[in-house]
C-alpha cells in the first residue's frame, strides 16, 4: 500500500509502537505518535525514534479532533479495541490496523504465522531454527520480541518470516495472510479482554480467515475445538496428536515422533534424544516439524535441527543446581494451562511460586495437577489470596506467601530439601510486580544464582 502523504496515527510508545513509527517514517506518511501517560516525556521517546523523522508526538488526554483528516489508526496491542478513542475512529470510518497488519503490507516472500494459548514462543523459536538451517534469509518476529515492522522492509521474495501472533495482534488484521498457519492449542487466557471464550476462540481461528485454498493450517488433534475447526477451515490441514496415531498427520509411534503424510511414513526424532522436557514439548515438535515440512525442508534438516534445539529462555529452562536442588524459570508459564505443562515436566518433589496479574483465569485445573509432586506452593502478585483459596478448597495447605519473589526465592530455599525441584511457573501475566515475563524470569535466576 502506498502511504505517501497518508496521515497515519500511532497509539502507544512502546516497543510495537515505536517499530511502527519506524516503518511509516520510510514510507511518506504524515505520523502522529499518540501515548496517554502523562508520566511520559517527549525527549525519551523522540530518542527512541529514527533521527530527523517527522512525527508529531502527543501526550495525555485523549481530544477528539486528534482523529481529523486521520486515514490509519496503527494501535499497539496492549490496547483494546473497545476502547472508546478506537471505537471512535471505527464510526469515523478510518482504517484500523495493528503493527502486524502494517508490516503485512510492506512485507514480501513467505509468511508463517503461529498461535495459540501455550507453546508459541518455544513453536516459533524451533520453526525459525529449522528454516534458519536451509534457507538463506529468514526472520523471526512478532510477539516473541522482534517487531514485524524492524524487519518488513529487509525483506525479499526468497525470504521466509516467521511470526508468532497473539489473540491481541489478531485482532486487528486486515489483509494479513500467512502462506502457512498454525493454531496450537486454545484454552482460557485474556478472558479480562476478549470477555468470552467465543470470542477468545473466533480471535485464534481468525489467523486463517485471509489464507487461500492451497496455503494450509496446521492444528492440534487433541483440542476438540481445533479438532472441529480442522473440518471447517478453508485451507489444507495438517493435524498433530501426542495421545493417538493418526491416519494422516504427526503423532508418537511409542516414543517416536513420526510423521504419516498421504505417501509414507516419516520417522522424525525419538523422544528421548531432544533437549526438551514435557509433552508439551513434544506436540511443539510435531507442529514446528509439520510447518517447515509444507514449505518444503526435507526431513533430514528438519531431524537435525530438532535435535540441536536447546529450548527457549523462559520456558521450563534449567537454571541451575545448587546444594541438590534444581531450579526451573517457567516465567513464560503466564496462564494455568502453561504452568500445568511445566508442572507435568517435572520429575522431582516440586516447590512451586506461582501468582501475578489477574487475567480473570480460574486455578481449579492448575491446582489439580499438584498431586503429590508440589509440595509447597509459594504465592506472590495480586492473584495470591484468589490462588491460595483454591487450593485450600481441593485440600491443599501447604501454602506460603511472598511480598517479592526474592522472598518467594528465599522461602523455597529454606524449605527445599536435597532432591527437591523449584519452578517459577505463576499461571498469571507479570504486570503487577515486572515490566513482563522476561524481566520476571531474569530475575528469578539472578536471585537464585545469588543464593
Amino acid at each position: 500500500m502506498d502511504l505517501k502523504g497518508k496521515k497515519v496515527i500511532v497509539v502507544g510508545s512502546g516497543i510495537s509502537g515505536i517499530g511502527a513509527v519506524h516503518l511509516l517514517s520510510q514510507t511518506g506518511a504524515q505520523i502522529l505518535l499518540y501515548d496517554g501517560n502523562e508520566k511520559l516525556k517527549k525527549e525519551e521517546i523522540k530518542a527512541k525514534l529514527p533521527k530527523d523523522c517527522a512525527v508529531t508526538i502527543q501526550i495525555g488526554e485523549w481530544k477528539a479532533d486528534i482523529l481529523k483528516e486521520v486515514d490509519i489508526m496503527i494501535v499497539s496491542p496492549g490496547i483494546a479495541i473497545d476502547t472508546p478513542f478506537v471505537k471512535m475512529a471505527k464510526e469515523a470510518g478510518i482504517l484500523i490496523w495493528g503493527e502486524v497488519e502494517l508490516a503485512y503490507q510492506f512485507a514480501k516472500g513467505t509468511l508463517i504465522a503461529i498461535t495459540g494459548t501455550n507453546g508459541k514462543t518455544t513453536t516459533t523459536a524451533l520453526t525459525g531454527e529449522i528454516l534458519k538451517a536451509y534457507r538463506e534469509s529468514v526472520y523471526v518476529v512478532g510477539n516473541i520480541g522482534i517487531p514485524y515492522t524492524s524487519i518488513a522492509l529487509e525483506t525479499k521474495e526468497e525470504t521466509v518470516t516467521v511470526a508468532e501472533i497473539s489473540s491481541f495482534q489478531l485482532e486487528t488484521v486486515w489483509e494479513f495472510a500467512p502462506q502457512v498457519s498454525a493454531i496450537l492449542n486454545i484454552t482460557p487466557d485474556h478472558l479480562n479482554r476478549h470477555k468470552t471464550m467465543e470470542n477468545y476462540i473466533a480471535v485464534k481461528e481468525s489467523i486463517t480467515k485471509n489464507q487461500r485454498a492451497d496455503d494450509t493450517c496446521v492444528l492440534n488433534y487433541e483440542d476438540e475445538v481445533l479438532r472441529k475447526f480442522g473440518t471447517l477451515v478453508h485451507t489444507k490441514t495438517i493435524f498433530f496428536s501426542s495421545k493417538r496415531r493418526l491416519e494422516k498427520g504427526l503423532y508418537l509411534d511409542g516414543e517416536e515422533i513420526v510423521y504419516q503424510t498421504e505417501h509414507e511414513l516419516l520417522p522424525i526424532v525419538k523422544i528421548s534424544d531432544l533437549h526438551l522436557v514435557g509433552s508439551h514439548n513434544v506436540e511443539n515438535v510435531m507442529a514446528a516439524t509439520a510447518i517447515a515440512y509444507a514449505i518444503g525442508v526435507p526431513i533430514e534438516v528438519i531431524r537435525k535441527a530438532v535435535l540441536a534445539f536447546q529450548g527457549v529462555e523462559h520456558r521450563v529452562e534449567f537454571v541451575c543446581e545448587k546444594d541438590g536442588i534444581i531450579y526451573y524459570n517457567d516465567s513464560k508459564g503466564t496462564n494455568p494451562d502453561a504452568s500445568i505443562q511445566a508442572i507435568r515436566a517435572m520429575s522431582r518433589p516440586t516447590l512451586l511460586i506461582g501468582g501475578g496479574y489477574d487475567k480473570q483465569s480460574e486455578f481449579d485445573t492448575y491446582i489439580k495437577e499438584f498431586g503429590d509432586k508440589v509440595k509447597l506452593l509459594v504465592l506472590i502478585g495480586a492473584t495470591k489470596e484468589k490462588i491460595a483459596k483454591t487450593a485450600r478448597q481441593y485440600g491443599f495447605d501447604a501454602i506460603l506467601f511472598a511480598d517479592s519473589l526474592k522472598e518467594a526465592v528465599r522461602l523455597c530455599r529454606e524449605h527445599a530439601k536435597q532432591g527437591d525441584a523449584v519452578l517459577l511457573s505463576p499461571a498469571c501475566a507479570s504486570w503487577d510486580m515486572f515490566q513482563s515475563y522476561e524481566q520476571r524470569g531474569t530475575l528469578f535466576k539472578e536471585y537464585v544464582k545469588a543464593l
